[in-house]
């Protein structure tokens, strides 16, 4: 099978379902989707967004000796929400190392502080942001400040998401 070819048939959950299932816990096939993702172009950074985060999901150890190149790639021009929504929700799942924490939190505290930036994506950022905070507590105190300032404004899904972030960061 090749990879690329699926991704370039269609968008649709069953291709998304054959890729995670043909990467499996494979990190040679999971670094030949980073690097289809990586490369794009435009609509094949698109469609390879969405199975490289369940795969990620499945196999967190697999995004590896991938993190810095995937975190680097979420601060390019012009980046399609797709490629940031997928990409925020793989982090998710992860255990960020110290190094590259700052910037994730820098990128994610951007696009939570942003209103026009779509739901996914701001929820996503504030699961990682908290995820990131669980050890910090500078972190922990500028989140619920933020949080709490865009709930006013915010939709069902980041009120929701926000309640249940400020009340987990009150136990922390």
């Amino acid at each position: 099978m090749k990879l690329i070819d699926l991704i370039l048939k269609e968008q649709s959950k069953s291709v998304k379902d054959r890729i995670v299932a043909y990467v499996g816990k494979k990190q040679g096939r999971f670094s030949e989707l980073v690097t289809i993702f990586l490369k794009g172009p435009y609509r094949v950074t698109q469609r390879a967004s969405w199975p490289l985060s369940f795969c990620v999901e499945n196999h967190p150890e697999l995004i590896k000796p991938h993190l810095k190149a995937i975190i680097r790639n979420l601060k390019a021009p012009g980046i399609h929400d797709s490629v940031k929504r997928n990409t925020i929700r793989l982090l998710q799942f992860i255990d960020i190392p110290k190094s590259q924490q700052g910037l994730v939190a820098n990128i994610c505290f951007e696009f939570l502080s942003k209103p026009r930036e779509p739901i996914a994506i701001r929820v996503f950022s504030m699961t990682v942001l908290f995820n990131i905070a669980r050890d910090q507590q500078a972190l922990r105190n500028e989140l619920r400040i933020v949080i709490e300032d865009q709930m006013p404004y915010g939709s069902a899904a980041f009120v929701s998401r926000g309640k249940k972030v400020i009340q987990e960061l009150r136990t922390l």
